[in-house]
C-alpha cells in the first residue's frame, strides 16, 4: 500500500497569553514533533487519555490549525517523499527543497489551495448536538459543503443530499427536519452525510461514538466500515475507548502528552504491548466476563502538564522501569520487528 498521509516532526502549540499586554509567556506543547504515517484505505487508530493531543493532531493534519512546525504531505508520490527525505538530510536549505515543499507541504497552504485540498478531507466531530446547526434543515446541513466546493447546483445539490443520506441509512422525510429532532445515532449519521457528501479520500472520525449509547455505537462502527469499504475511505479514528478501536483498526498508535509512544497493528499492539503506559491502558480495559481476572497496573503520580512537560521520556515520572537515561534523553521509536515501534530507553537498549 502507498502512504496518503505523512506527518513528519509536527508540533502545534498554543500560546499562552498574561500580563496587561497579553504577550506569550508559556505554550501548551499539545502536539510535540510526531511522525506518522497513514497507509490508503487503512482506519488509522489513535489513543490515549483525554488531553494528550489527539483531536489537535487530527485537527493539524487537516490544516483546521495551523502547526507551529513540521510538515504534513497528502497524497504525495513516494519517490517526491524520498527526494525531500533526502534533501532534508543534506541541510534542508536548498532552493530545491523550497519548490518541493511549496508546491506539496501542507503546512504552507494558503487560501484557494487550502480549500481546494479539503475537498478530499473531512472531519466527524464527538459531539453532533454542537457540530451541527441548530438552525438549519437538514437538507441544508447536508448540502453545504456542495455548494461551498462549488461543486453542484440546483437541483442535482438536492439529488446528491438524497443519495448520501440514504447509503447512512436516513431518508428523503427526514431531509426537512433540524437537528434537535432527531436521536443522538440519527445527528451522528447525518454529520457523517454531510462529511461524504463530497466523496474525500481522508475522514478524521474525532470520537465519533463516545454520544450515543452501546447499541447505536455498534451500528456506527458498522456503518463506518461498510461505507470505507464502499467508498475506498482512508480513517483517522480518534478515541479513548481502547475496545472501540480495537473492532475498527488496522493500526493503532498510542498518544502520551504530545507524543507517540507505541504504534503497531492492532493484533500485535492488543496481544503484546510493549511500552508500560500501553501495558496500562490496556490493563484497564473491562473483560466481559465474570470469570476472567485480570492484573491491573496502576500508575503512579498525575499526568504531566503539557505546558511544563518532563525532560527525557514524559513518561518516566510514572514508570517502574525507568532508568536514568530515561531522565535525560528523549527516546525515539525503534523498530521491534514487524513495524512494531516502541519509544522506550528501557526496551530498545
Amino acid at each position: 500500500m502507498n502512504s496518503l498521509i505523512e506527518i513528519r516532526n509536527l508540533k502545534t502549540y498554543y500560546p499562552i497569553l498574561g500580563g496587561v499586554l497579553k504577550r506569550k509567556v508559556a505554550e501548551v506543547r499539545a502536539v510535540d514533533g510526531v511522525n506518522l504515517s497513514i497507509e490508503r484505505g487503512e482506519c488509522f487508530g489513535l489513543v490515549g487519555e483525554s488531553g494528550c493531543g489527539k483531536t489537535t493532531l487530527g485537527k493539524t493534519v487537516l490544516r483546521l490549525l495551523k502547526p507551529t512546525s513540521g510538515s504534513i504531505y497528502f497524497d504525495v508520490p513516494n519517490d517526491v517523499l524520498e527526494r525531500i527525505e533526502a534533501l532534508e538530510k543534506k541541510g534542508g536549505k536548498s532552493e530545491e527543497l523550497r519548490k518541493l515543499k511549496k508546491e506539496y507541504d501542507l503546512v504552507g497552504f494558503r487560501g484557494h489551495r487550502l480549500k481546494k485540498i479539503r475537498r478530499r478531507m473531512q472531519i466527524v466531530y464527538q459531539d453532533p448536538t454542537t457540530s451541527l446547526d441548530p438552525r438549519m434543515l437538514v437538507k441544508d446541513i447536508v448540502g453545504e459543503p456542495l455548494i461551498a466546493q462549488k461543486l453542484a447546483k440546483g437541483s442535482d445539490v438536492g439529488k446528491k443530499v438524497l443519495e448520501i443520506m440514504d447509503r447512512v441509512g436516513l431518508t428523503e422525510r427526514h431531509l426537512y427536519r433540524y437537528p434537535h429532532e432527531f436521536s443522538g445515532g440519527q445527528r451522528q449519521r447525518i454529520a457523517v452525510a454531510r462529511a461524504l457528501v463530497i466523496d474525500p479520500d481522508f475522514v478524521v472520525l474525532d470520537e465519533p461514538t463516545s454520544a450515543v449509547d452501546v447499541s447505536v455505537r455498534a451500528q456506527l462502527l458498522n456503518l463506518f466500515e461498510d461505507l470505507q469499504r464502499e467508498y475506498n475511505l482512508t480513517y483517522l479514528f480518534i478515541s479513548h475507548d481502547l475496545s472501540v478501536v480495537e473492532c475498527i483498526s488496522d493500526r493503532v498508535a498510542v498518544m502520551y502528552v504530545g507524543k507517540i509512544v507505541e504504534l503497531a497493528e492492532t493484533t500485535q499492539l492488543y496481544t503484546k504491548p510493549m511500552h508500560p503506559y500501553t501495558v496500562a491502558l490496556l490493563s484497564s480495559v473491562p473483560i466481559p466476563d465474570p470469570t476472567v481476572r485480570r492484573d491491573n497496573v496502576v500508575l503512579s503520580g498525575d499526568v504531566p502538564s503539557p505546558v511544563n512537560p518532563p525532560a527525557g521520556c514524559r513518561f518516566h515520572p510514572r514508570c517502574s522501569i525507568a532508568m536514568d537515561i530515561c531522565r535525560q534523553k528523549e527516546p525515539a521509536l525503534v523498530d521491534m520487528g514487524n513495524g512494531h515501534l516502541v519509544a522506550c530507553h528501557a526496551l530498545t537498549r
